[in-house]
Protein backbone atom coordinates (compact mmCIF):
# COMPACT_ATOMS: atom_id res chain seq x y z
CA UNK A 1 0.00 0.00 0.00
CA UNK A 2 1.37 3.37 -0.78
CA UNK A 3 2.27 5.30 2.31
CA UNK A 4 1.26 8.68 1.99
CA UNK A 5 2.60 11.87 3.79
CA UNK A 6 -0.43 13.89 6.14
CA UNK A 7 0.14 17.47 7.32
CA UNK A 8 -1.40 19.13 10.58
CA UNK A 9 -3.00 22.63 10.51
CA UNK A 10 -3.13 24.23 13.54
CA UNK A 11 -5.69 27.17 13.98
CA UNK A 12 -3.84 31.04 13.38
CA UNK A 13 -5.08 34.28 14.21
CA UNK A 14 -4.36 36.10 11.05
CA UNK A 15 -2.18 36.32 7.56
CA UNK A 16 0.04 38.39 7.26
CA UNK A 17 2.71 39.46 5.12
CA UNK A 18 4.11 39.56 1.42
CA UNK A 19 4.20 36.74 -1.09
CA UNK A 20 5.05 35.78 -4.54
CA UNK A 21 3.63 32.53 -5.87
CA UNK A 22 5.07 29.92 -8.73
CA UNK A 23 4.44 30.95 -11.80
CA UNK A 24 1.03 30.58 -13.65
CA UNK A 25 0.10 26.84 -14.63
CA UNK A 26 -2.14 27.69 -17.08
CA UNK A 27 0.55 29.72 -18.80
CA UNK A 28 3.53 27.59 -18.20
CA UNK A 29 1.66 24.78 -20.25
CA UNK A 30 0.46 26.46 -23.27
CA UNK A 31 4.32 28.49 -23.75
CA UNK A 32 5.96 24.65 -23.39
CA UNK A 33 4.08 23.36 -26.58
CA UNK A 34 4.03 26.53 -28.53
CA UNK A 35 7.70 26.52 -28.00
CA UNK A 36 8.03 23.47 -29.20
CA UNK A 37 6.26 24.45 -32.49
CA UNK A 38 8.44 27.43 -32.39
CA UNK A 39 11.63 27.23 -34.63
CA UNK A 40 14.17 28.23 -32.20
CA UNK A 41 15.09 28.44 -28.64
CA UNK A 42 12.03 29.92 -26.03
CA UNK A 43 13.34 31.07 -22.12
CA UNK A 44 10.77 31.32 -19.72
CA UNK A 45 11.55 32.78 -16.02
CA UNK A 46 8.73 31.96 -13.03
CA UNK A 47 8.20 28.54 -14.80
CA UNK A 48 5.74 26.63 -12.89
CA UNK A 49 7.38 24.18 -10.40
CA UNK A 50 4.50 21.90 -10.27
CA UNK A 51 4.19 18.15 -11.29
CA UNK A 52 1.95 18.87 -13.86
CA UNK A 53 3.55 21.00 -15.88
CA UNK A 54 6.72 18.56 -15.45
CA UNK A 55 4.05 16.13 -17.33
CA UNK A 56 4.00 19.19 -20.14
CA UNK A 57 7.66 19.43 -20.33
CA UNK A 58 8.45 15.24 -20.57
CA UNK A 59 5.77 15.16 -23.31
CA UNK A 60 7.12 18.27 -25.20
CA UNK A 61 11.06 16.48 -24.77
CA UNK A 62 9.54 12.82 -26.15
CA UNK A 63 8.48 15.22 -29.02
CA UNK A 64 11.83 15.43 -29.66
CA UNK A 65 12.66 19.24 -28.26
CA UNK A 66 15.55 19.83 -25.90
CA UNK A 67 14.51 20.95 -23.00
CA UNK A 68 16.58 22.17 -19.63
CA UNK A 69 16.74 24.46 -16.90
CA UNK A 70 19.72 26.93 -17.21
CA UNK A 71 21.67 28.17 -13.92
CA UNK A 72 19.14 30.95 -13.00
CA UNK A 73 16.18 28.16 -12.84
CA UNK A 74 14.57 29.23 -15.95
CA UNK A 75 13.40 26.92 -18.50
CA UNK A 76 14.29 26.61 -21.98
CA UNK A 77 12.92 24.85 -25.70
CA UNK A 78 14.71 24.38 -28.35
CA UNK A 79 11.62 24.27 -31.07
CA UNK A 80 11.32 21.99 -33.63
CA UNK A 81 8.80 24.20 -35.86
CA UNK A 82 5.15 23.26 -36.82
CA UNK A 83 6.54 19.29 -37.37
CA UNK A 84 7.83 16.78 -34.46
CA UNK A 85 9.41 14.41 -34.16
CA UNK A 86 7.42 10.91 -33.11
CA UNK A 87 8.01 10.26 -29.47
CA UNK A 88 10.18 6.23 -28.74
CA UNK A 89 7.29 5.49 -25.79
CA UNK A 90 3.83 6.84 -24.74
CA UNK A 91 3.31 10.67 -23.76
CA UNK A 92 3.36 10.38 -20.52
CA UNK A 93 0.38 12.96 -18.85
CA UNK A 94 0.56 12.01 -15.26
CA UNK A 95 -1.93 13.32 -13.53
CA UNK A 96 -2.83 16.67 -16.23
CA UNK A 97 -5.96 16.93 -18.01
CA UNK A 98 -4.29 20.14 -19.51
CA UNK A 99 -1.64 18.29 -21.08
CA UNK A 100 -3.49 15.57 -22.02
CA UNK A 101 -6.25 17.84 -23.22
CA UNK A 102 -4.52 20.52 -25.13
CA UNK A 103 -1.49 18.75 -26.41
CA UNK A 104 -3.74 16.06 -28.43
CA UNK A 105 -4.32 19.31 -30.75
CA UNK A 106 -1.01 19.49 -31.60
CA UNK A 107 0.23 15.71 -32.10
CA UNK A 108 -3.53 15.37 -33.99
CA UNK A 109 -1.84 17.57 -36.32
CA UNK A 110 1.53 15.35 -36.81
CA UNK A 111 2.37 12.44 -39.45
CA UNK A 112 2.89 9.83 -36.86
CA UNK A 113 0.70 8.10 -33.89
CA UNK A 114 0.84 9.04 -30.49
CA UNK A 115 -0.62 7.24 -27.45
CA UNK A 116 -1.16 9.77 -24.22
CA UNK A 117 -1.50 8.01 -21.10
CA UNK A 118 -2.23 9.30 -17.87
CA UNK A 119 -2.61 8.59 -14.02
CA UNK A 120 -5.59 6.46 -12.58
CA UNK A 121 -7.18 10.01 -11.95
CA UNK A 122 -6.15 11.33 -15.29
CA UNK A 123 -7.34 7.93 -16.80
CA UNK A 124 -11.07 8.79 -15.54
CA UNK A 125 -11.37 12.05 -16.70
CA UNK A 126 -13.26 12.74 -20.15
CA UNK A 127 -11.62 13.24 -23.00
CA UNK A 128 -14.26 13.06 -25.78
CA UNK A 129 -14.92 16.15 -25.45
CA UNK A 130 -11.59 16.90 -27.80
CA UNK A 131 -11.78 13.49 -29.24
CA UNK A 132 -15.12 14.90 -31.08
CA UNK A 133 -13.75 17.43 -32.18
CA UNK A 134 -10.35 16.33 -33.41
CA UNK A 135 -12.07 13.77 -35.08
CA UNK A 136 -14.03 16.35 -37.33
CA UNK A 137 -10.69 17.97 -38.17
CA UNK A 138 -9.83 14.51 -39.82
CA UNK A 139 -7.79 13.00 -36.93
CA UNK A 140 -8.09 9.16 -36.04
CA UNK A 141 -8.54 9.03 -32.31
CA UNK A 142 -9.12 5.61 -30.21
CA UNK A 143 -9.97 5.54 -26.25
CA UNK A 144 -10.79 3.40 -23.36
CA UNK A 145 -14.58 2.76 -22.69
CA UNK A 146 -16.35 6.06 -22.08
CA UNK A 147 -13.86 8.26 -24.10
CA UNK A 148 -11.04 7.91 -21.26
CA UNK A 149 -7.53 7.80 -21.67
CA UNK A 150 -5.28 6.08 -23.44
CA UNK A 151 -5.88 8.10 -26.16
CA UNK A 152 -3.96 6.84 -29.26
CA UNK A 153 -4.14 9.36 -32.06
CA UNK A 154 -2.89 8.61 -35.59
CA UNK A 155 -2.08 11.96 -36.62
CA UNK A 156 -2.70 13.42 -40.23
CA UNK A 157 -2.91 16.73 -41.73
CA UNK A 158 -5.68 18.31 -40.13
CA UNK A 159 -8.39 20.97 -41.67
CA UNK A 160 -10.19 23.63 -40.31
CA UNK A 161 -13.76 23.20 -38.58
CA UNK A 162 -16.38 25.49 -37.64
CA UNK A 163 -17.19 24.36 -34.13
CA UNK A 164 -19.48 25.36 -30.85
CA UNK A 165 -18.13 23.81 -27.73
CA UNK A 166 -20.64 22.15 -25.58
CA UNK A 167 -19.75 23.32 -22.33
CA UNK A 168 -17.22 25.94 -21.32
CA UNK A 169 -13.89 24.23 -21.41
CA UNK A 170 -10.32 27.07 -21.95
CA UNK A 171 -8.74 23.48 -22.41
CA UNK A 172 -10.54 22.38 -25.34
CA UNK A 173 -10.45 25.43 -26.67
CA UNK A 174 -7.18 25.83 -26.89
CA UNK A 175 -6.23 22.58 -27.92
CA UNK A 176 -8.82 23.42 -30.61
CA UNK A 177 -6.75 26.56 -31.45
CA UNK A 178 -3.71 24.85 -31.69
CA UNK A 179 -5.12 22.11 -34.18
CA UNK A 180 -6.12 25.25 -36.22
CA UNK A 181 -2.79 26.48 -36.42
CA UNK A 182 -1.38 23.50 -37.82
CA UNK A 183 -4.83 22.51 -39.80
CA UNK A 184 -5.29 23.87 -43.22
CA UNK A 185 -7.64 26.46 -43.84
CA UNK A 186 -9.40 28.40 -40.72
CA UNK A 187 -10.76 27.16 -37.69
CA UNK A 188 -13.24 28.58 -35.82
CA UNK A 189 -14.23 28.06 -31.89
CA UNK A 190 -17.15 29.63 -30.14
CA UNK A 191 -17.06 28.66 -26.60
CA UNK A 192 -20.96 29.13 -25.10
CA UNK A 193 -19.51 31.33 -22.03
CA UNK A 194 -16.04 32.91 -22.73
CA UNK A 195 -13.38 31.10 -20.48
CA UNK A 196 -9.97 31.71 -19.35
CA UNK A 197 -7.96 33.58 -23.00
CA UNK A 198 -4.74 32.29 -21.56
CA UNK A 199 -4.52 30.05 -25.38
CA UNK A 200 -5.40 33.11 -27.32
CA UNK A 201 -3.17 35.64 -25.99
CA UNK A 202 0.09 33.00 -25.54
CA UNK A 203 -0.44 32.45 -29.50
CA UNK A 204 -0.70 36.13 -30.20
CA UNK A 205 3.19 36.38 -27.94
CA UNK A 206 4.35 33.47 -30.22
CA UNK A 207 3.31 35.48 -33.17
CA UNK A 208 0.08 34.48 -34.33
CA UNK A 209 -2.78 35.87 -35.55
CA UNK A 210 -5.75 35.16 -33.66
CA UNK A 211 -9.36 36.81 -34.10
CA UNK A 212 -11.94 37.20 -31.85
CA UNK A 213 -15.75 38.00 -32.64
CA UNK A 214 -18.11 38.08 -29.17
CA UNK A 215 -17.55 34.50 -27.99
CA UNK A 216 -15.87 33.27 -31.14
CA UNK A 217 -12.31 32.50 -32.39
CA UNK A 218 -10.93 32.38 -35.28
CA UNK A 219 -7.25 31.18 -36.61
CA UNK A 220 -5.87 30.72 -40.16
CA UNK A 221 -3.83 27.19 -40.32
CA UNK A 222 -0.05 27.46 -41.48
CA UNK A 223 1.32 30.46 -39.15
CA UNK A 224 4.75 30.61 -38.30
CA UNK A 225 5.78 30.79 -34.75
CA UNK A 226 9.13 32.30 -33.52
CA UNK A 227 10.42 32.16 -30.16
CA UNK A 228 9.46 34.03 -26.87
CA UNK A 229 11.65 35.34 -24.04
CA UNK A 230 9.30 35.27 -20.66
CA UNK A 231 8.52 35.91 -17.02
CA UNK A 232 5.92 34.30 -16.35
CA UNK A 233 3.73 35.81 -13.96
CA UNK A 234 2.39 34.74 -10.26
CA UNK A 235 -0.23 31.92 -10.67
CA UNK A 236 -3.87 33.69 -9.53
CA UNK A 237 -5.18 30.25 -8.69
CA UNK A 238 -2.33 29.55 -6.14
CA UNK A 239 -2.19 33.30 -4.11
CA UNK A 240 -5.99 32.00 -4.08
CA UNK A 241 -6.04 30.35 -0.96
CA UNK A 242 -4.13 32.81 0.71
CA UNK A 243 -6.13 35.84 -0.32
CA UNK A 244 -9.05 33.59 0.98
CA UNK A 245 -7.18 32.89 4.19
CA UNK A 246 -6.46 36.54 4.68
CA UNK A 247 -10.56 37.08 3.91
CA UNK A 248 -11.86 35.44 7.16
CA UNK A 249 -9.29 36.99 9.28
CA UNK A 250 -10.03 40.47 10.63
CA UNK A 251 -6.83 41.77 11.44
CA UNK A 252 -5.00 40.26 8.34
CA UNK A 253 -3.25 42.18 5.94
CA UNK A 254 -1.82 40.76 2.38
CA UNK A 255 0.21 41.31 -0.20
CA UNK A 256 1.03 39.06 -3.40
CA UNK A 257 3.92 40.40 -5.70
CA UNK A 258 3.97 40.08 -9.31
CA UNK A 259 0.55 38.18 -9.87
CA UNK A 260 -1.33 37.31 -12.92
CA UNK A 261 -4.69 39.76 -13.28
CA UNK A 262 -6.03 38.63 -16.13
CA UNK A 263 -9.82 39.66 -16.52
CA UNK A 264 -10.93 36.02 -17.46
CA UNK A 265 -9.06 34.73 -13.83
CA UNK A 266 -9.31 37.57 -11.48
CA UNK A 267 -13.24 37.00 -10.76
CA UNK A 268 -12.13 36.21 -7.44
CA UNK A 269 -11.24 39.43 -6.58
CA UNK A 270 -14.37 40.73 -7.48
CA UNK A 271 -16.16 38.10 -5.23
CA UNK A 272 -14.02 38.59 -2.15
CA UNK A 273 -14.86 42.02 -2.60
CA UNK A 274 -18.67 41.85 -2.65
CA UNK A 275 -18.14 39.50 0.28
CA UNK A 276 -16.69 42.81 1.89
CA UNK A 277 -13.01 42.66 1.30
CA UNK A 278 -10.84 45.70 0.65
CA UNK A 279 -8.66 44.85 -2.51
CA UNK A 280 -6.31 47.23 -4.25
CA UNK A 281 -3.58 46.97 -7.50
CA UNK A 282 -0.82 49.00 -8.11
CA UNK A 283 2.15 48.32 -9.96
CA UNK A 284 -0.14 47.56 -12.81
CA UNK A 285 1.40 46.30 -16.68
CA UNK A 286 0.88 44.33 -19.28
CA UNK A 287 3.50 41.46 -20.13
CA UNK A 288 2.92 39.25 -23.30
CA UNK A 289 -0.58 40.39 -23.37
CA UNK A 290 -1.36 39.72 -19.65
CA UNK A 291 -2.38 41.80 -16.72
CA UNK A 292 -0.04 41.62 -13.80
CA UNK A 293 0.56 43.52 -10.42
CA UNK A 294 0.66 43.62 -7.11
CA UNK A 295 -2.63 42.71 -4.73
CA UNK A 296 -3.32 43.38 -1.16
CA UNK A 297 -6.38 42.21 0.13
CA UNK A 298 -7.51 43.54 4.39
CA UNK A 299 -10.98 42.20 5.19
CA UNK A 300 -14.05 43.93 5.99
CA UNK A 301 -18.03 42.77 7.13
CA UNK A 302 -18.88 38.92 5.73
CA UNK A 303 -21.76 39.43 3.46
CA UNK A 304 -23.05 36.59 1.39
CA UNK A 305 -22.32 35.86 -2.29
CA UNK A 306 -24.25 33.65 -4.96
CA UNK A 307 -21.69 33.09 -7.57
CA UNK A 308 -23.82 30.93 -10.89
CA UNK A 309 -23.77 31.19 -14.65
CA UNK A 310 -20.75 32.93 -16.57
CA UNK A 311 -19.17 33.42 -13.43
CA UNK A 312 -19.00 29.64 -12.53
CA UNK A 313 -16.83 28.90 -15.46
CA UNK A 314 -14.47 31.85 -14.47
CA UNK A 315 -14.10 30.39 -10.89
CA UNK A 316 -13.92 27.16 -11.35
CA UNK A 317 -10.80 26.31 -9.91
CA UNK A 318 -11.20 28.56 -7.26
CA UNK A 319 -14.57 27.12 -6.22
CA UNK A 320 -13.17 25.05 -3.34
CA UNK A 321 -11.72 27.49 -1.47
CA UNK A 322 -14.70 29.42 -1.89
CA UNK A 323 -16.47 27.38 -0.39
CA UNK A 324 -14.06 25.60 2.35
CA UNK A 325 -14.15 29.27 4.03
CA UNK A 326 -17.65 30.07 3.24
CA UNK A 327 -18.85 28.98 6.95
CA UNK A 328 -16.69 31.96 8.26
CA UNK A 329 -17.93 34.33 5.87
CA UNK A 330 -21.84 36.10 5.25
CA UNK A 331 -22.61 32.29 3.84
CA UNK A 332 -22.21 31.04 -0.18
CA UNK A 333 -24.47 29.63 -3.18
CA UNK A 334 -22.73 28.09 -5.62
CA UNK A 335 -24.62 27.04 -9.06
CA UNK A 336 -24.18 25.47 -12.58
CA UNK A 337 -20.84 23.94 -10.71
CA UNK A 338 -21.30 20.40 -12.03
CA UNK A 339 -17.88 20.86 -13.77
CA UNK A 340 -16.25 20.30 -10.42
CA UNK A 341 -17.70 16.74 -10.53
CA UNK A 342 -14.92 15.64 -13.70
CA UNK A 343 -12.33 17.27 -11.88
CA UNK A 344 -8.71 15.45 -9.97
CA UNK A 345 -11.78 14.37 -8.03
CA UNK A 346 -15.87 15.10 -7.50
CA UNK A 347 -15.01 18.53 -6.02
CA UNK A 348 -18.46 18.83 -5.04
CA UNK A 349 -18.46 15.49 -2.92
CA UNK A 350 -15.17 16.15 -1.41
CA UNK A 351 -16.05 19.73 -0.13
CA UNK A 352 -19.09 18.53 0.99
CA UNK A 353 -17.78 15.70 3.04
CA UNK A 354 -15.00 17.71 4.48
CA UNK A 355 -16.73 20.30 5.73
CA UNK A 356 -19.27 17.91 7.73
CA UNK A 357 -16.84 16.37 9.05
CA UNK A 358 -15.35 19.69 10.41
CA UNK A 359 -19.18 20.46 11.83
CA UNK A 360 -20.29 23.05 8.90
CA UNK A 361 -23.73 23.08 7.72
CA UNK A 362 -23.99 22.56 3.88
CA UNK A 363 -26.33 21.57 1.98
CA UNK A 364 -24.86 19.95 -1.43
CA UNK A 365 -27.17 20.28 -4.60
CA UNK A 366 -26.90 18.51 -8.22
CA UNK A 367 -24.56 21.45 -9.43
CA UNK A 368 -23.18 23.18 -6.37
CA UNK A 369 -23.80 24.34 -2.33
CA UNK A 370 -25.88 26.23 -0.55
CA UNK A 371 -23.54 27.23 2.81
CA UNK A 372 -24.43 29.46 5.50
CA UNK A 373 -22.41 32.00 7.02
CA UNK A 374 -21.15 33.01 10.42
CA UNK A 375 -20.76 29.13 11.06
CA UNK A 376 -17.84 27.64 13.62
CA UNK A 377 -15.79 24.56 12.54
CA UNK A 378 -13.86 21.78 14.73
CA UNK A 379 -10.34 20.46 13.29
CA UNK A 380 -11.01 17.26 11.88
CA UNK A 381 -9.46 14.21 9.78
CA UNK A 382 -9.58 15.92 5.94
CA UNK A 383 -9.32 13.56 3.14
CA UNK A 384 -7.93 15.59 0.07
CA UNK A 385 -8.49 12.62 -2.14
CA UNK A 386 -5.39 13.20 -4.17
CA UNK A 387 -6.28 16.10 -5.11
CA UNK A 388 -4.22 19.17 -4.70
CA UNK A 389 -6.81 22.20 -4.70
CA UNK A 390 -8.72 19.96 -1.92
CA UNK A 391 -5.53 19.80 0.00
CA UNK A 392 -4.72 23.68 -0.11
CA UNK A 393 -8.33 24.09 0.51
CA UNK A 394 -8.98 22.52 3.60
CA UNK A 395 -5.93 24.27 5.05
CA UNK A 396 -7.08 27.62 5.10
CA UNK A 397 -10.70 26.18 6.59
CA UNK A 398 -8.10 24.58 9.16
CA UNK A 399 -7.04 27.89 9.86
CA UNK A 400 -10.00 29.36 11.43
CA UNK A 401 -11.36 25.49 12.95
CA UNK A 402 -11.13 25.23 16.49
CA UNK A 403 -8.51 22.68 17.26
CA UNK A 404 -5.75 20.72 14.89
CA UNK A 405 -6.68 19.48 11.38
CA UNK A 406 -4.85 16.65 9.27
CA UNK A 407 -5.07 16.63 5.92
CA UNK A 408 -4.64 13.63 4.49
CA UNK A 409 -2.63 12.33 1.44
CA UNK A 410 -1.22 16.21 1.16
CA UNK A 411 1.86 15.98 -1.32
CA UNK A 412 -1.00 16.10 -3.41
CA UNK A 413 -0.32 20.06 -3.56
CA UNK A 414 2.86 19.13 -5.27
CA UNK A 415 0.81 18.74 -8.33
CA UNK A 416 0.72 23.18 -9.02
CA UNK A 417 2.32 23.87 -6.02
CA UNK A 418 5.36 21.99 -4.18
CA UNK A 419 6.30 24.84 -1.77
CA UNK A 420 2.45 25.65 -0.25
CA UNK A 421 2.92 24.67 3.38
CA UNK A 422 6.53 26.24 3.11
CA UNK A 423 4.78 29.71 2.20
CA UNK A 424 1.57 29.13 4.51
CA UNK A 425 3.65 28.71 7.43
CA UNK A 426 5.68 31.98 6.70
CA UNK A 427 2.36 34.43 6.20
CA UNK A 428 0.24 33.09 9.51
CA UNK A 429 0.22 34.45 12.87
CA UNK A 430 -0.49 32.08 15.47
Amino acid sequence: MRETKSVIVQPARNVLGSLRVPGDKSISHRYAMLAALAQGRSRFENFSPGADCASTLGCVRALGCAVERDAQGAVNIEGLGSQLQAPGAPLDCGNSGSTMRMLAGIVAAQPFTSEMIGDESLSRRPMKRIIEPLTKMGATIDSADGGCAPLRIKGTKLHGIEYRVPVASAQVKTSLLFAGLLAGGQTTVEEPSRTRDHGELALRAFGATVDRQRNALTILGGQTLHPLEAYIPGDVSSAAFFLCAAAIFPESNLVIDGVLLNPTRSALLDVLAAMGSRISMVRVEVQQGELVGTVTLMPGPNKDVTIEGALTALLIDELPVLAAIAPFTGGLEVRDASELRVKESDRLSAVTQNLRAMGAEVEQTADGWRIPGAQTLHGAEIESFGDHRIAMAFAMAALRAEGETRIHDAECVGISYPSFFEDLDRLVER
